[in-house]
């Protein structure tokens, strides 16, 4: 069970604000994207949700207890996927439950075949595609302990087409093992596809502009992508992000 709350939340840098007031929460099991203009502290938000530095103000709250400054208290996937190139993937993989004590190779190598890399589980991250890396580092996150996973723009790197071959794949994934996940990305239509529910923050100081509840059911099917109904939600997003205020 996981449930994230960020209530007040500022940070300042050599006395420039860069997060003021936030608040928005995750719910257990929930996928929740991050949408903002670059520069507007959206990776900063996720070093103080992860422990890595601390808010000026405000609170950050994991089952209801307080984590600022507590690292180890979610699973963080970077922009890129951040494999040890030494390691096998099988041994990137359980490199999160090694940290926590308990390693299960047989549920690691399942996940690598579930994420079509049977067969690679003794190659080396140079072996592997910009699309396989991305895919290795998120089954490490899977096989974390922690149930709250920080996803920093994973497919940033990647081309339209595999962009959305590995958006599908996250979904699958998800969908079976219901994590809650909190997502940043600069695509609006990548946004729209994946989340439950959008954040939008402003410009710098960064604060929550806007939340949008995503009506699509789910499993989710690429067509969607191309229906009026996407479109609209596009653009009602691309207005309210164009009219965040120092956006």
């Amino acid at each position: 069970m996981s449930h994230l709350e960020i209530r007040q939340l500022s940070k300042s840098f050599e006395g420039k604000e860069v997060l003021t007031d936030v608040n928005f929460s995750v719910d257990d099991g929930e996928f929740v994207s991050l949408l903002g203009p670059s520069g507007s502290g959206k990776s900063t938000l996720f070093q103080n949700i992860g422990g890595i530095s601390l808010p000026s103000s405000g609170s950050i709250y994991l089952n209801g207890a307080e984590i600022n400054g507590n690292r180890g208290s979610i699973s963080y996937t970077p922009q890129s996927p951040s494999l040890m190139p030494w390691r096998t993937i099988l041994d990137n993989v359980l490199l999160g439950q090694e940290i926590a004590g308990n390693r299960d190779k047989d549920k690691a190598l399942q996940m690598i075949v579930r994420a079509g890399l049977k067969g690679y589980e003794n190659a080396y991250p140079h072996e592997l595609s910009g699309g396989m890396k991305q895919r290795v580092s998120f089954i490490r996150s899977l096989l974390s302990p922690q149930e709250l996973i920080l996803l920093d723009e994973p497919f940033s790197a990647l081309d339209e087409f595999t962009r959305i071959d590995m958006q599908k794949w996250l979904l699958s994934i998800w969908d079976e093992y219901k994590r809650s996940i909190l997502f940043i990305t600069h695509h609006i239509e990548e946004a729209i596809f994946l989340s439950d529910r959008i954040i939008i923050l402003s410009g710098k100081p960064a604060t929550v502009s806007k939340e949008f509840v995503i009506p699509f059911a789910r499993p989710r099917n690429e067509d969607i992508l191309l229906s009026e109904e996407f479109l609209q939600w596009k653009k009602r997003i691309y207005e309210e992000m164009k009219e965040s205020p120092n956006s």
